[in-house]
């Protein structure tokens, strides 16, 4: 028992250390770069650069101008009972993620579980202690299946959560602005199905540092703050296979 302990505790304590040594001045006076918008609809915005910086409180993982969203729409209600939920009883599950502008694809990956939402009490503290042991085993734990961009100048651009199985492109794949690239998931550290997007001065996440941006014809909303974007024609792909959600 003591030596399981000890095993957190070592790992706890080398990520403590290769974040120390990683870490990297944030960039200073850098001007927003205007990209387009990554999804269509009407969405809402939480934990927003626009309201803080950093906006998730943290720099790790270049997220520090990083932005959540999630499709307005029906939604369950926040409580202490079911404590799960389905992830096709959010409006974000399977919306699909366009790029916000020409690039190239630098990484990509979609293996890792659509888990239940998290959005009830007795989940949300679950949540905590799960989110810790992820953060402690690796960053792609946190940010599950997600893609990285390369927009060129030394601009990348990150999108996080997406589902199991719904990538479109592959690294080395050059993608037009507005071409669907997957589908807004639940993989990863999350409460509920959202797009978690940043740009960022390179593509390795555990040395990235984030960028700030605005979404072209949107600007940068604020938390809870609504936003519409026009419908963009995107390169059609076929729809991802329906996987059982795990918990």
């Amino acid at each position: 028992m003591l030596g399981g302990w000890l095993l957190i505790a070592a790992a706890l304590a080398s990520q403590a250390t290769a974040a120390v040594l990683l870490r990297r001045d944030e960039p200073r006076d850098a001007a927003p770069l205007t990209v387009a918008p990554p999804v269509t609809g009407t969405w809402s915005a939480l934990n927003s650069p626009a309201d803080r910086v950093p906006s998730h409180g943290v720099r790790k993982y270049g997220q520090s101008h990083a932005i959540d969203i999630v499709a307005e729409g029906e939604r369950p209600a926040f409580g202490w009972w079911p404590p799960v939920r389905r992830n096709a009883d959010f409006p974000a599950f399977d919306a699909p993620l366009l790029a916000v502008a020409d690039a190239t694809v630098v990484s990509a990956s979609d293996r890792q579980r659509d888990h239940l939402s998290r959005n009830s009490w007795p989940a949300l503290v679950y949540l905590f202690f799960e989110g810790a042991v992820r953060d402690a085993v690796s960053g792609r734990l946190v940010v599950g299946n997600h893609l990285v961009l390369d927009l060129g100048d030394g601009t990348y651009a990150a999108y996080a959560h997406l589902r199991r199985g719904s990538l479109t492109v592959r690294p080395g794949e050059r993608v037009r602005a507005g071409q669907e690239l997957a589908r807004c998931g639940n993989s990863g550290n999350t409460t509920e199905p959202h797009l978690h997007f940043q740009l960022m001065d390179r593509p390795d996440l555990d040395t990235a540092c984030g960028l700030p941006f605005r979404w072209e014809g949107v600007g940068l909303p604020r938390a809870r703050e609504s936003f519409t974007t026009p419908a963009t024609p995107a390169t059609p792909v076929a729809p991802a296979a329906t996987e059982p959600e795990q918990r």
